[in-house]
This record gives C-alpha cells, sequence and structure tokens, in this order.
C-alpha cells in the first residue's frame, strides 16, 4: 500500500512544523532582562495616579506643573493644583482677602489651562493657610497624592536655606514622594 499524500494534510503539515518551529524560536530568544532596581523605578514612576503641583503663577510653577503633566500623561494622572493663600496670625482663616484669592484664582487658571493642553484632569484647590508648607502638606493628604512636583525660585542668593521655609517644611511633613523642579539660575 502507497501513502497518500493530499493537498489538505499537506498544509496541515507545514502549519503544524512552523507552528511549532516558532514556538522553539520564541523559547530560545527570551527578552532581554532589565535589573530589578530599573523595574522598580519605572512601576514607582508608573504609579503616579494623582500628582500635586502648588502654583503661585510664575514661570517656575508653571514650568512644575509641565513637568507634572509628563509624568503623569501615560496613566492619564489627575494633576491638583493648589495655591495657598497665606493669611496673616493677626486674621482669621476665613478673612477675606480679595487681591490675594482674585490673585490665587488666576494662577489656578493658567495652571489649569496647561494640564488640559495635555488632556489631563485638573483638579483645583485655591487653600487658606498661616505658611504655605503647611497648606500643600494639608491639601496632600486631603487629595491622597502620589507625589508632590515642587517648582522653586531659580536664583539664591546666599544664606544658611538654599531651598526656603516652604520646600523644607515638605521634605519634613509631606505625606508621599516629593520632586522639586529648579529651573537654572
Amino acid at each position: 500500500m502507497q501513502p497518500q499524500v493530499t493537498l489538505l494534510g499537506a498544509i496541515i503539515a507545514i502549519v503544524f512544523a512552523t507552528s511549532i518551529g516558532g514556538l522553539l524560536w520564541w523559547m530560545l530568544h527570551p527578552p532581554a532582562q532589565i535589573q530589578p532596581a530599573v523595574a522598580k523605578a519605572r512601576h514607582a514612576v508608573g504609579a503616579f495616579k494623582r500628582i500635586l503641583v502648588p502654583t503661585l503663577g510664575v514661570a517656575y510653577s508653571e514650568k512644575a506643573i509641565e513637568l507634572a503633566c509628563r509624568l503623569g500623561t501615560e496613566q492619564k494622572a489627575e494633576i491638583v493644583l493648589t495655591y495657598v493663600l497665606e493669611i496673616p496670625r493677626t486674621l482669621p482663616l476665613d478673612a477675606s482677602i480679595p487681591e490675594g484669592e482674585a490673585q490665587g484664582n488666576e494662577a489656578l487658571e493658567r495652571g489649569k489651562a496647561v494640564v488640559e493642553l495635555h488632556d489631563l484632569i485638573p483638579i483645583l484647590r485655591l487653600e487658606r493657610a498661616r505658611e504655605a508648607g503647611e497648606g500643600i502638606v494639608k491639601v496632600a493628604k486631603e487629595n491622597e497624592v502620589d507625589v508632590i512636583v515642587l517648582g522653586i525660585r531659580p536664583s539664591w542668593h546666599g544664606g544658611q536655606n538654599i531651598w526656603g521655609q516652604t520646600t523644607d517644611i515638605l521634605l519634613k511633613k509631606a505625606p508621599c514622594e516629593v520632586i522639586i523642579d529648579k529651573l537654572p539660575g
């Protein structure tokens, strides 16, 4: 008896051989491994779902907003913009300060425009506090942010403290990671 080769049998044999060959090639060529530290860093940045950016409506604050948007673009993070209106200790916290409130709302609207350019969700907070750092920490806790991106003044004119009081408070009391962005001075 002579074995018969049919067209259907030949096609099935070719598909089977190609599948087995592809599987063997895939098994013998694993993807390049990345170091655990690199994988951990990539995961950490990818975990930013809510990013807080304090703003004053100045260039270095707006640069920090841009940085936060770039950090949050891939995972469509919410960007919490906050302006802290510092209330003097001689006044009650709920005292009316129309000029300061107008300045804060203008800074928040400018920041909102930057966030919306990146198709991200802006959350605006005008916070009243005795010190800016304490107000930022309060907003960070209330909004359960993953990271604070803080733009700082590009110029430093000597003295003991390069950061400033607000940055010092954030570095000591922030409930999350803090990224400091300083423009070249």
